[in-house]
């Protein structure tokens, strides 16, 4: 009996397939769909009294989202552990596995009789894969619906049929452009490039797909199964238009991706190679390429982090248990500067009433300003007037701290200065007392030790945000000594209110991203006073797979920050504190006065006019080449392996409780080479006794800060690896 599925037949013949799959928020593949799916198909096909089909869905949430997590997960890893890239595989039962899908929705479209897909809501990956099989798409009108084939942001592409049907819709140019940027289509916009074949009225879906099923009977043959058909746009080796799409397609993806990811490249092999064969071939060659990503460890870190991961943090995987729900109705947020205003921001669209207090007025207001400004430019985008006229309505600025009255949850995005804070915190604290959380969005300052401003240190947390507010997705909560469950809750049901992904770290200078996202920087600073090209140094970043080179970030987050920082943290551990040549460059170019983009001159010039930036020439007399130059795979070691190793060192002293927060946490807080699953994914893949010993031949080189802590090197001679024998807790 189906679990997943129902099938009712009406007085006209046509099978309505309802998916339902239980357990699940939204329907997923899983292997019993794949039985049920199986089993309706059968029935479609052999059962004379079946006239056609409609399949849709059952859940309020959407059509279908695609894989299940858990399924896909697990064939990932599997994968893995049976020899990676496919040293030990056996690659003929993968590809078995993964043609699963294939050999199924090619039996839907040739059943032989009509079938419909009528869909409400979300319709994702394989969902949208099911539906390019059916004969007619009727898709909701409904402009806060997407549909779209997302797989290559999680180092998948689509396998189950989609790189081979959509660009015999759409074009092989127009197809490429989606897939390869995994986005998504609006109603209107599926309609007007023919992904889809008619919008309904919300509700309507299968209602129109009833009609059209009935209406045409014979319309059960594809357009690429009838003879002669030819793909939009022209396909084929001789024709000039694919052959410069293609072309032009695998230079912009090398460029992208500097070959560090491999489905995209399977991707433009799969729909080269599949689009001048009939489509029985054709999806045997998409398998054969998805199998092969499928088998490499790099598709299963990604899944496993940006996905199953990142999932299980939005969903409270952190969150203390027995601790109720305590969501945020009012918000004191103190400081209305540009991370302020953000969190204002994101908080009021969230349906939070929020006082924004600052030292004067015209500041405070400036906070509001900014807000209506970063919701201004979202109007046609997911924001009405009317949604921003009420989240701006929610927004408060105040100079008064008797104004906080009410709030019952606080954050603080004051200069980063102790004393400041503490003033801040302790006039706070006299309005709403010490039963209030109070979150300090600090990116360096200890919490532990601010929290000796509030009178109960368990009612005290970080609460680092990024910036910009409004776009980047990571909060990272950190927890001070005595920072209680109830404080840790609060936080994470604020989190969660205002959709950012969180990660939850334990106190320390600097936490865990900004310290490990400064060696990055720091690295690249000392090889330029080494003597080293600037060129190389940034280039080299880049082909790392980071966002931009070390020198680029460290002007994007200002010189001058970065010195005052370094500064605040020599006078604050002393003796404890190691200088390094990095230090001494920073100092120099702020004594320079190129304190960066804010400035406009750092280790770039910023032309007046907007013009694109360049390295300063000025940089060769100030760190004159050395003679002799490293290689790229030599920079890109110390690069990649500084950071490696610092993040090692936050896992050893318990900074990092799950190996999961660490790896969302780099990518998503510094741009960490997300291809790689995030640091702690990379060493586990490298091997941690692989790793070890790079460290170790670069700590006899350049010194003690590649030095591997003693954790690592007792895995590396245990064989244990971070996701498996390390004892971490899963996220």
């Amino acid at each position: 009996m189906a679990t997943t599925l129902s099938l009712d037949i009406d007085g006209d013949g046509i099978a309505l397939v309802t998916i339902d799959v239980p357990g699940q928020s939204m329907n997923v593949i899983t292997p019993d769909f794949f039985d049920d799916l199986a089993g309706a198909i059968t029935r479609i096909a052999d059962d004379e009294a079946v006239k056609g089909a409609v399949i849709s869905s059952g859940k309020a949430s959407g059509f279908m989202a695609g894989m299940d997590l858990k399924y896909l997960g697990k064939m990932l890893q599997d994968a893995v552990s049976n020899g990676g890239t496919g040293d030990g595989t056996d690659m003929g039962q993968l590809f078995e596995s993964v043609f699963r899908l294939n050999a199924l929705l090619r039996r839907l479209e040739t059943c032989g009789k009509p079938v419909a897909a009528a869909i409400e809501g979300t319709c994702m990956g394989g969902g949208l894969e099911l539906a390019l099989a059916c004969h007619r798409r009727v898709l909701t009108s409904d402009p806060r619906v997407t549909i779209g084939l997302p797989e290559i942001l999680v180092g998948l592409f689509p396998g189950g049929g989609g790189s081979q049907r959509l660009p015999r819709l759409v074009g092989i140019q127009g197809a490429l452009m989606y897939m390869l940027q995994g986005k998504s289509w609006r109603p209107a916009e599926a309609l007007g490039m023919k992904v889809v074949d008619e919008l309904a009225e919300p509700g309507k879906a299968v209602e129109a797909a009833r009609a059209w099923v009935k209406a045409n009977p014979g319309a059960h043959t594809q357009p690429w199964d009838v003879k002669g058909f030819k793909v939009p746009g022209g396909s084929g080796q001789f024709n000039p238009g694919f052959i410069q799409t293609m072309m032009a397609a695998t230079v912009m993806t090398t460029k992208t991706t500097q070959r560090n990811m491999n489905a995209p490249h399977a991707l433009l092999s799969a729909v080269y190679e599949g689009i001048q064969l009939p489509m029985d071939k054709a999806i045997r060659v998409e398998s054969k390429y998805f199998a092969r990503v499928v088998a490499d460890p790099q598709a299963g870190n990604m899944v496993r982090t940006l996905f199953v991961s990142k999932q299980a943090a939005e969903r409270g995987a952190r969150r203390p248990a027995g601790v109720e729900k305590a969501p945020t109705k009012r918000l004191a947020m103190l400081g209305a500067g540009m991370m302020g205003a953000g969190i204002a921001n994101v908080a009021a669209q969230a349906g939070i009433e929020v006082v924004l207090l600052d030292r004067d007025q015209a500041a405070a207001d400036k906070g509001k300003a900014h807000a209506q400004a970063q919701m201004q430019k979202r109007l046609g985008r997911g924001m009405t007037p009317e949604k921003m006229e009420a989240a701006l309505g929610r927004i408060t600025p105040v100079t008064d701290a008797a104004a906080l009255k009410g709030c019952d949850f606080v954050i603080e995005a004051v200069f980063e200065d102790p004393a400041i804070k503490a003033e801040i915190t302790q006039r706070v604290e006299t309005v709403l007392g010490p039963d209030v959380i109070f979150g300090s969005n600090t990116s360096t300052l200890p919490i532990t030790s601010l929290a000796k401003a509030w009178t109960k240190p368990e009612n005290f947390i970080g609460v680092h945000f990024f910036s910009p507010v409004e776009k980047m997705p990571l909060v990272e909560i950190i927890m001070g000594k005595q920072t209680g469950d109830a404080a840790l809750a609060k936080a994470l049901d604020f989190v969660a209110q205002i959709r950012k992904t969180p990660i939850v770290v334990n106190d320390s200078r600097g936490f865990y991203t900004s310290r490990c996202f400064g060696t990055y920087v720091q690295e690249g600073t000392q090889m330029l006073a080494e003597g080293i090209n600037p060129a190389l140094i940034e280039n080299v970043g880049r082909q790392l797979g980071m966002p931009v080179g070390p020198l680029a970030v460290s002007d994007e987050v200002s010189i001058e920050l970065g010195h005052k920082v370094t500064v605040a943290t020599k006078a604050a551990l002393g003796d404890a504190y190691v200088p390094s040549l990095a230090d001494d460059v920073a100092a120099h170019m702020v004594a320079l006065g190129r304190l960066g983009r804010k400035n406009g001159k750092g280790y770039y010039d910023y032309p007046a006019d907007g013009g694109r930036k360049s390295l300063w020439p000025g940089l060769a007399a100030e760190y004159p080449l050395a003679l002799m130059q490293p290689s790229p795979q030599a920079v890109r070691e110390r690069l990649l392996y500084r950071q490696l190793v610092e993040c090692a060192r936050c896992f050893a002293e318990g900074v990092l409780v799950t190996p999961q927060d660490g790896d969302i946490g780099a990518i998503f807080g510094w741009g960490f080479a997300p291809y790689t699953g995030g640091p702690f994914s990379a060493i586990d893949t490298i091997d941690p006794a692989k790793v070890v010993e790079i460290l170790d031949r670069l700590t006899a080189a350049h010194g003690a800060r590649f030095a591997p802590p003693a954790q690592l090197r007792e895995m590396a001679a245990s064989g244990a690896t971070y996701y498996g024998k390390a004892g971490a807790r899963a996220a």
